[in-house]
């Protein structure tokens, strides 16, 4: 049955903060900051909102780093526990990307996922740094890609850097998540599209000072913001399937006679493949695959690929 998530994306550029600010009156400038930001979003009630990498980070322009160190000590939690605090009061989920500073005194570029409660479900660490992170910032190399099981599906996040690289995207296409968020400074291009479509997720990326996106599991854009507003927010579906046209299209019509406007089917042009989306209250895509027998696309191509090396059918 449709499970609608509304989700807002925020990006705007990094707060200036002139060098001979304070340490504490920095981190109470910067929760100005973004209570300003959210007060462009929280009216249209989002489920989840995502926010830029480093997102409490001082424009690096004015504020070297020997400041930026004792900002971070003196911040601490305070700017996530505001977050943490709008989380709770509005009942939506918040990204927190952020530098963070381990128990043995190491540091992570991480995202933590704060839930409606304002708890914090557990944190994603960015696992492909540039290499200038580990060599002037002293940042590890995160090893692990979680899993987040939210109350309106899966989702998983990459940051920035990390749209480059293989090793991550085959996890996440291996793991199918509903959602992928990308906090980064580094927008990506036709990355956030090839991602979104191999991994069959919606992307949601919030990109610090460039457009922020909403993409579909066909690699479309379903939401930007633009030149004149660094935010949006969209309403999407997360009852959804992939499916291939060959062999499911004969269906297609029979599905659209029988349900009408609560089945959707979009065509992208030119990829040989739909989304496949219930708009029911009381009817889901897998009980619609399962009555007109219809097959996700990675199911078949798994099964074109076994017929390829099936006995007898490859040329000598």
């Amino acid at each position: 049955m449709a499970n609608y998530v509304t989700i807002s994306c925020l990006g705007p550029r990094p707060l200036v903060i002139e060098a001979d600010v304070t340490a504490q009156e920095a981190v109470e400038r910067m929760i100005e900051h973004w209570q300003s930001q959210l007060d462009q979003v929280l009216p249209d009630r989002p489920d989840l909102i995502v926010l830029p990498e480093a997102c409490d980070r001082p424009d690096q322009r004015k504020y070297p780093q020997e400041h930026k160190l004792a900002y971070y000590r003196v911040r601490k939690n305070q700017i996530r526990d505001f977050f943490a605090g709008v989380a709770k009061q509005h009942r939506c989920y918040i990204t927190y990307p952020a530098h963070i500073e381990a128990e043995d005194g190491s540091w992570r570029n991480a995202m933590q996922l704060i839930d409606r409660e304002g708890r914090v479900m557990g944190a994603y660490h960015k696992n492909h740094l540039v290499p200038d992170e580990y060599t002037k910032n002293h940042i590890l190399y995160g090893k692990e890609a979680p899993i987040f099981e939210c109350d309106f599906g899966r989702v998983a996040s990459a940051i920035c850097f990390d749209l480059n690289f293989d090793e991550l995207r085959q996890q996440y296409a291996e793991a199918k998540p509903d959602l992928i968020v990308f906090p980064s400074m580094y927008h990506g291009g036709l990355m956030q599209n090839y991602w979104a479509y191999s991994c069959r997720s919606y992307f949601a990326g919030a990109i610090s000072g460039l457009p922020s996106t909403v993409i579909t599991p066909l690699g479309e854009v379903a939401a930007m913001s633009t030149n004149y507003y660094s935010f949006m927010t969209t309403k999407i579906n997360l009852d959804y399937a992939v499916i291939h046209i060959d062999e499911n299209s004969a269906h297609f019509l029979k599905i659209k006679q029988k349900y009408g406007a609560k089945v959707k089917i979009h065509d992208p042009g030119f990829l040989g493949c739909v989304l496949l989306t219930s708009e029911s209250e009381d009817l889901t895509v897998k009980e619609i695959m399962a009555e007109f027998g219809l097959e996700l696309m990675d199911d078949y191509f798994r099964r074109a690929e076994e017929s390829r090396c099936m006995p007898g059918r490859m040329e000598p």
